[in-house]
């Protein structure tokens, strides 16, 4: 009850997709409850949850190759989403997702959850200098097309 509202968000900031951001999520919750035993610390299961969904986010995008898919029928007939992080409009969302995957999970993990580059680096087992060059690659992108839209 307490992870699920965070896990959630997570879960559709990197896929866009709330009913798919629910079914990672519960996913993540059913692979976590056979190790709960195994938590030395509880403290630490928001971490374990978080990384979980990102591996899950991530595998599911290299599996089924779901992203483009999805791009292309938002392209072709826009949607309105229900969107549960209010303060995350449109405009910035859309750009978010045409992000290549890791910029976009660094980038949601860096600013929208908050977590520092050493605790993004563990989910996505990367190096922190890698986590800031894919932060600064992301912002990068995202500015431009931010630009264009504005003009």
């Amino acid at each position: 009850v307490e992870h699920a509202p965070d896990g959630i968000r997570l879960a559709f900031l990197l896929t866009g997709d709330r009913s798919l951001a629910e079914d990672l999520v519960q996913e993540a919750f059913a692979r976590l409850v056979g190790r709960l035993r195994h938590l030395r610390d509880p403290n630490a299961f928001g971490a374990y949850l978080r990384r979980t969904i990102v591996n899950l986010s991530t595998s599911h995008f290299r599996h089924r190759k779901v992203e483009r898919a999805y791009l292309e029928r938002v392209a072709r007939a826009p949607q309105p989403r229900s969107n549960p992080n209010e303060e995350l409009d449109e405009t910035m969302h859309d750009a978010l997702l045409r992000l290549p995957e890791r910029q976009r999970a660094a980038l949601v993990l860096r600013f929208y959850e908050d977590l520092s580059d050493v605790q993004t680096a563990e989910i996505l087992r990367c190096s922190p200098g890698t986590v800031r060059s894919l932060v600064s690659r992301g912002m990068t992108t995202l500015r431009n097309e931010l630009e264009g839209v504005a003009r």
